[in-house]
């Protein structure tokens, strides 16, 4: 992937007398913002412009101060930088300013070496968190990307295909990745499936984003209530542990013993190198087929009651 652009090591003198530093510092917060919206969002295109403008506002921040210092002869933790925004005085660590640690972090980032290093860093580990704390979701979306959608091979669905023998409805799904599943009836996120009627056999990979839980949610409802004959569910094994996980105990459940490199939509089928495992699991009537079909995928197991 292309790195985030360097800036230069020194702005020009004209752009250190023209520098706002409350304007600086409200770059700082607003590209903040912008970082933790499109990690939310998993748009890596967008979270990698984010980071990159949030380090290029610190470093030309931490060049003013130091030209500050260097003017009025500052030093040391706790002294004044007689650089005045209006009339104010700046202290460090005061009224909402950076404090001497973080200004001296920000000013390590001045090299266009160090600087890409550290914006690359940071989107790996912006990645590695979101991945983390959305494990509760679909892990379709789970490697970050230039798209959002990322579909699941067709090796998957086709021996789910033939667990159920048919799918009657995707709830969450799109005409694209519908070109593998071959649902008969199929919800996009434009008509929101939880406010659709489910029934038959049915594929859910639930959306990403927080919506797993609404999602097997509805599933294990219309299971219940004989709506839904069988399902096949492709979720993240880190959500075992959740509450909404639980009624998916209630079937069998395949833990792969491999990640799933999920398609992309664009790349010419470009794989995902996923970093999660993963579990299908089966609520219906054919668990020797689930067994036959998905034992070659993982191990299956059955919850036991006392």
């Amino acid at each position: 992937m292309k790195p985030v652009e360097a800036v230069a090591v020194r702005p020009t003198a004209t752009s250190l007398s023209n520098y706002d530093p409350e304007l600086g510092l409200k770059q700082i917060a607003v590209a903040e913002a912008a970082e933790k919206h499109y990690a939310r969002a998993k748009n890596a295109t967008k979270l990698r412009e984010a980071i990159g403008a949030k380090l290029t506002a610190q470093c030309e921040f931490v060049r003013w101060w130091d030209a500050q210092e260097k003017k009025f002869g500052a030093r040391g933790v706790g002294k004044k930088v007689a650089s005045p925004i209006g009339d104010a005085t700046l202290v460090a660590g005061v009224d909402g300013l950076p404090d001497r640690s973080t200004l001296s972090r920000w000013r390590q980032r001045l090299h266009p070496k160090a600087f890409e290093a550290t914006a690359e860093k940071t989107f790996r580990r912006v990645v590695k968190f979101v991945e983390f704390t959305a494990s509760a979701d679909s892990v379709a979306g789970q490697n970050m990307a230039e798209s959002n959608e990322w579909y699941t091979p067709g090796r998957y669905i086709e021996a789910a295909r033939r667990v159920m023998g048919a799918i009657d409805l995707d709830p969450a799904s799109c005409a694209t990745a519908n070109d593998t599943v071959h649902a008969a009836r199929f919800y996009t996120g434009d008509v929101n499936g939880l406010s659709q009627p489910w029934a038959g056999r049915v594929w859910l990979n639930p959306p990403y984003s927080g919506q797993a839980t609404a999602f097997i949610e509805r599933l294990a409802q219309e299971f219940q209530a004989g709506q839904v004959s069988q399902a096949v569910v492709l979720v993240n094994s880190h959500g075992t542990d959740t509450q909404w996980f639980q009624p998916l105990w209630d079937g069998l459940l395949c833990f792969t013993d491999h990640r799933i490199n999920f398609i992309s939509p664009q790349g010419g089928g470009e794989e995902s190198g996923s970093n999660h495992g993963s579990v299908f699991a089966y609520l219906g009537s054919r668990r020797v087929d689930f067994v036959n079909e998905f034992s070659v995928f993982g191990t299956v197991v059955e919850r036991v009651r006392p």
